[in-house]
């Protein structure tokens, strides 16, 4: 049996015979410098996602009688020269040492992904009454202080092939910040999508950014903005909860996804009211800002923590999360969302008993082989746990 092989193919297989000796030519012949030590797709990698992100406060804003923005810049001291870009909607994780303690809390960015370009982040804290992180901010933090920030992330970001051109935000309390950002984005035109906002408070006083969002939907006719006051009735403002009527009155008849940001009780109402709405559930996105656990007279226990190749015992109370008594007694385990949606903070429970809110992300195979979630997790009675560093 004859093969016939074209010209081409005799040419290839040329080729293939030369191979090492052209190899060996090319590289013979090419110039005497050494390789460069990175390359533009690592540094691209390790821009998008660093270890951790070094800021100082450079400003502090007073937002209302109970609400401080931060603008955080590079700490070019301390090794971070850009910031990370990130979609609106993101959250970063914060932190710092306080009295022995490690305090990390997640806050929304209120700032556009355009400001992290010019080299700013804006968080913005409401105080809370017995808060680890956000009094001292309010109290003590000044400008020139220094935190330690992760990557932006979160899941509260317009997604062109999941989401519908139009978002209904449904914001309550700290919830608003996302919804800022989305705001600020869609007015400088890096996010393409109409926003209907209700943002939902006990009273006028307590509205965050009014003036912002007053300014940008009268100049952006893709940004719409309505106040709902639950404390208060006024001329010019919703009153009551946000509720499916509600949005059914002001969301039209396109279609439309809900993106959910505030406070456990809200969620819990919204719960209750989104499926009148009659949407499929991938249209709708909710984040928890804070969840309270009522277990009863607050009661102790004792934690035993296998942790980087050391055993700590410490103290734990019922209604506080398994991480806050982590934190507590200075030990620095990764978490990012802090709501159990993210899964960095997961760890393996030896033995024990704990109670976790049912929004927890937790997979079938880690729930088989006893691992779980401490940011949302309170214990029920003295525990082992196996806490992974990364």
């Amino acid at each position: 049996m004859k093969v016939k092989v074209g010209l081409i193919g005799v040419f290839d297989m040329l080729k293939f015979k030369n191979l090492r000796r052209n190899r060996a030519e090319m590289i013979a012949s090419a110039e005497a410098k050494p390789l460069p030590a990175t390359d533009k797709v690592n540094e691209l990698a390790k821009r998008l996602h660093p270890k951790a992100q070094y800021l100082k406060i450079a400003e502090i804003v007073q937002e209302t009688h109970d609400a401080k923005s931060f603008i955080l810049v590079p700490d070019t001291e301390a090794g971070t020269t850009v910031l990370a870009p990130f979609k609106a909607g993101s959250y970063i994780n914060l932190r710092t040492e306080l009295a022995g303690s490690v305090a990390r809390r997640t806050y929304s960015l209120s700032s556009s992904p355009k400001e992290a370009l010019e080299g700013k982040y804006r968080v913005t804290v409401k105080l809370k009454e017995g808060g680890f992180l956000s009094v001292w901010l309010h109290n003590e933090a000044k400008v020139g202080d220094k935190l330690t920030a992760t990557e932006p992330g979160g899941h509260i970001t317009h997604s062109g092939i999941r989401d519908c051109k139009h978002v209904v935000g449904l914001a309550g309390g700290s919830g608003i910040t996302p919804f800022m950002s989305m705001a600020k984005a869609i007015d400088e035109g890096t996010e393409d999508f109409e926003m209907t906002l209700l943002y939902g408070a006990r009273t006028e006083a307590d509205l965050v950014f009014r003036a912002d969002f007053d300014a940008i939907a009268a100049r952006c006719p893709k940004v719409k903005v309505v106040y709902v006051l639950s404390e208060e009735k006024k001329e010019g403002f919703e009153s009551g909860f946000i509720s499916s009527e509600l949005i059914k009155k002001y969301a039209g008849a396109e279609p439309y996804s809900i993106y959910v940001v505030g406070p456990g009780a809200m969620c819990d109402f919204l719960d209750r009211e989104l499926p009148k709405l009659g949407l499929a559930q991938k249209y709708i996105r909710m984040e928890r800002t804070e969840d309270v656990y009522d277990a009863g007279a607050a009661k102790d226990y004792t934690l035993t923590v296998h942790y980087r190749d050391e055993t700590h015992t410490i103290p734990a109370r019922s209604d506080e999360t398994v991480l806050t008594a982590f934190e507590r007694a200075g030990l620095a385990v990764n978490n990012k969302c802090r709501v159990g949606y993210c899964g960095f903070c997961r760890s393996r429970l030896i033995k024990g008993e704990y109670h976790a809110n049912r929004y927890e992300q937790l997979r079938i195979a880690d729930k088989q082989f006893h691992y779980f979630h401490p940011c949302c997790s309170y214990p029920m009675s003295d525990m082992e746990i196996e806490v992974y560093s990364r």
